[in-house]
């Protein structure tokens, strides 16, 4: 039994909470830190852990929409690049601005003048934050990124965008971490089943997915941020609502870094839509595929996995072309896209439909959805949230403290000056304070006891930080660790993972003892060690 989640369910079962959150994915997340950070007594649940679904399965990019200046969308642009500029000025070690190198094929459907321009709009509409975008010609691009296939190219532009240094999950549960900093509630695993509402009350009932028992919270006020399932939630509750979501589905591949570059690779794929390789640590994410699709949960198939491999191997010159052997791990997500309920929604429609979000507010109930959205535009929803909930008659105060963002200047410093008395490297200094903020200065604290913890245990993650991510950070099954609060299972092969001499330890401190199911001791082979 995990001691913080259970502190977590005792408080929200001994009193009525100011507001229910249903959803812990971005939205979700956001709306709980707002509510937080304003005063609201907080419960935020998810039937599966943070951050587990559409939020573990994004690009790992903030950016302004640049797609959508083809839509002549200019006022979504100018919104979501100022959403942009904000996360990057308030998340200065985790949102970075990165550089995009984009290649157009000779024959494109828009001159490559054409899109030098709209870049230019682009940075404009960005308020000139990053560095101005370039034209770039066919010899700069074969001296700067020697790996693209020149060959049928008439040159490109660079342009600036974001990317989050860690993950999105991780990203993400930041606002969780806020939540239970303000002794409000942040439960995994534990799923709404049933909610009525009345005399001024919702009384929810819920269903823990590790005890398997049921519980049951009251709330005055009750979100639904359940993202992709936002719209069964709401047929649940009896809600009816003048908007529905259809799905479009982001395959991803990873594989070992294909380029040397720091920049995203971006290109037109042989379909004509956006195609990115972007840096992840000693690997490449590939991607993405964006189809349109039926249900909430979807997995890579045979023939997006060839397509990512098969437009690679087009746009890059490699010594050896990749193939699935090369796939060290894939990643598929749902994206919900909201429409009006009596829209019919073509093909050919579809494929410009933007990820803006919409409300849609109860005030009879004191409830409200949220539909669609973007990261990018998080702390705008968590704004939105709170000043909904107010309306509901739930009081709100403005604190001095920001409810989102770094900590400041002066405590990284000093973070910073404490990790150099204990001869940290700086490159270990730095991944510390972004993955975890003020929070480091436990890992410090722990290090401090115990010089050998700063030693890596992990790839790079050492025996001090796992140690406080088992205390602070609700981690209940190994897919939390690898691939939500860390990036691991993204970045290596899982046959190398389980096959690591450090992974029974890393199972003994996360969760007592190793994990109940562990793969067989011959996956350890030669052709997944080379990879």
């Amino acid at each position: 039994m995990n001691p913080l989640r259970q502190t977590c369910i005792e408080r929200a079962v001994s009193a009525t909470q100011d507001c229910l959150v249903v959803g812990a994915g971005i939205n979700g997340a956001v709306a709980a830190a707002a509510l937080s950070g304003k005063g609201a007594k907080v419960t935020v649940i998810d039937k599966g852990d943070f951050a587990s679904c559409t939020s573990q399965e994004s690009s790992n990019l903030a950016w302004g929409g640049i797609k959508y200046l083809e839509n002549y969308e200019f006022k979504l642009v100018w919104d979501l690049c100022k959403s942009r500029n904000h996360l990057m000025k308030a998340y200065p070690s985790q949102v970075r601005e990165i550089r995009f190198f984009t290649s157009i094929a000779k024959g494109f459907r828009k001159p490559r003048m054409v899109l030098y321009f709209g870049a230019l709009l682009y940075w404009f509409m960005g308020r000139c934050k990053t560095r101005p975008p370039r034209l770039l010609s066919r010899k700069t691009i074969e001296a700067e990124a020697p790996m693209v296939n020149t060959a049928p190219l008439a040159g490109g532009i660079e342009y600036s965008d974001c990317y989050f240094a860690e993950n999105d999950a991780r990203f993400t549960f930041g606002f969780i971490r806020r939540v239970l900093r303000k002794k409000n509630n942040a439960v995994n695993y534990m799923e709404l089943i049933d909610a009525e509402f009345a005399n001024g009350l919702w009384r929810a009932k819920l269903k823990d997915h590790i005890s398997g028992g049921e519980i049951t919270v009251n709330a005055r006020s009750l979100i639904n941020a359940a993202g992709p399932y936002a719209d069964k939630l709401n047929a649940r509750l009896r809600i009816e609502s003048p908007f529905k979501h259809i799905f479009s589905k982001g395959a991803h591949i990873i594989v070992p870094r294909v380029t040397k570059t720091q920049n995203v690779l971006t290109f037109f794929a042989s379909d004509g839509r956006l195609f990115f390789m972007i840096p992840m640590g000693s690997c490449t994410c590939i991607g993405t595929t964006d189809t349109r699709v039926d249900n909430e949960t979807a997995e890579p198939t045979e023939d997006d996995v060839a397509f990512l491999l098969e437009n690679t191997n087009t746009l890059l010159s490699l010594e050896k072309p990749l193939t699935v052997e090369n796939v060290i791990a894939k990643r598929c997500g749902v994206r919900p896209l909201v429409v009006r309920k009596e829209a019919d929604v073509g093909n050919a429609e579809w494929t410009v439909l933007s990820r803006k979000h919409e409300i849609d507010i109860h005030p009879e109930k004191n409830m409200f959805t949220i539909y669609g959205g973007k990261l990018t535009d998080c702390l705008n929803v968590g704004e939105e949230a709170a000043e909904i909930i107010q309306s509901f008659g739930v009081p709100l105060f403005q604190t001095l403290e920001k409810w989102y963002g770094e900590a400041s200047a002066n405590k990284k410093a000093r973070f910073e000056s404490e990790a150099k008395k204990l001869k940290l490297p700086a490159e270990q200094t730095a991944a510390l304070w972004t993955r975890y903020g003020k929070e480091a200065m436990r890992c410090l604290g722990k290090i401090k006891a115990d010089p050998a913890a700063a030693k890596p245990l992990m790839a790079d993650y050492c025996r001090a930080e796992i140690e406080c991510m088992a205390e602070t950070e609700m981690i209940l099954r190994l897919d939390d660790f690898l691939r939500r609060r860390t990036r691991l299972a993204l970045t290596i092969h899982p046959a190398r993972l389980h096959c690591d001499p450090a992974f029974k330890e890393v199972s003994a401190i996360l969760f007592g003892s190793a994990p109940k199911k562990t793969p067989p001791k011959n996956t350890c082979t030669q052709t997944e060690l080379r990879i």
